[in-house]
C-alpha cells in the first residue's frame, strides 16, 4: 500500500542565498570609512596536493580572545578579476581559545600578470587592488589600491604583499 503525500503543505521558501553578484550591485548605508580588514596576498605550498598557490588571507583588525573565530567568504575568478565577499564570521570550535583575529584563507593557481582584486562587504561596499602576480620572479607586487565609483562607497579593507608569508616548494627555489 502507497502512502499518499498529504495536500495544502505549505511551501517554505529559499533563503536567499548572497551571490557576489548581488552584493556587488547592491548599494551601501552612508558610513564613516574604517578599516576593519586586511588582505595578506603570498605564495603558499600546498604540501598534500604538492602544489604551488596564490593566497589571499582575508583577517579582521579586531583582535578576539574569548571565542576563536573564521570569516565566510565566497571567492569568484573570472579572467582578470578577483572577488571575494565577505559574508560573516562563524565560531570554530575549539578547546583552547587564544587572542587572535578572525581570518580566512582563499587559495588560487594559475595567476599570471596582473589582476583587479574585489573585496567586498555584505552591505556592498567594494575595495580594490590591482596585483601583479609573477611566478618566474617569486614576486607579487601591489601596484594600487582603489575605491571603484560607487554610491556610500567607503574604505574598509588595506591590501599587502606579504613577502614574509611565502612558503615556496624546493622546485621554486634557487
Amino acid at each position: 500500500m502507497a502512502l499518499k503525500k498529504p495536500k495544502n503543505i505549505p511551501k517554505i521558501p529559499k533563503a536567499r542565498e548572497k551571490t557576489i553578484d548581488k552584493l556587488k550591485d547592491s548599494t551601501p548605508m552612508k558610513k564613516e570609512s574604517e578599516i576593519e580588514f586586511n588582505c595578506r596576498i603570498y605564495f603558499h605550498r600546498d604540501t598534500v596536493k604538492a602544489t604551488q598557490k596564490y593566497r589571499f588571507t582575508i583577517e579582521t583588525i579586531k583582535m578576539f580572545s574569548f571565542l576563536n573565530y573564521e570569516i565566510t567568504v565566497k571567492a569568484n575568478k573570472s579572467k582578470k578579476n578577483i572577488d571575494i565577499s565577505i559574508l560573516g564570521l562563524t565560531a570554530k570550535n575549539d578547546y583552547m581559545s587564544k587572542v587572535q583575529p578572525a581570518y580566512a584563507n582563499v587559495d588560487f593557481e594559475e595567476l599570471y600578470g596582473e589582476h583587479t582584486v574585489n573585496v567586498i562587504k555584505q552591505d556592498g561596499s567594494i575595495n580594490s587592488a590591482v596585483v601583479d602576480f609573477n611566478i618566474y620572479k617569486k614576486e607579487i607586487k601591489l601596484v594600487k589600491t582603489f575605491l571603484p565609483e560607487k554610491e556610500n562607497n567607503r574604505l574598509f579593507c588595506t591590501f599587502d604583499a606579504d613577502d614574509a608569508s611565502h612558503s615556496f616548494s624546493n622546485e621554486f627555489m634557487k
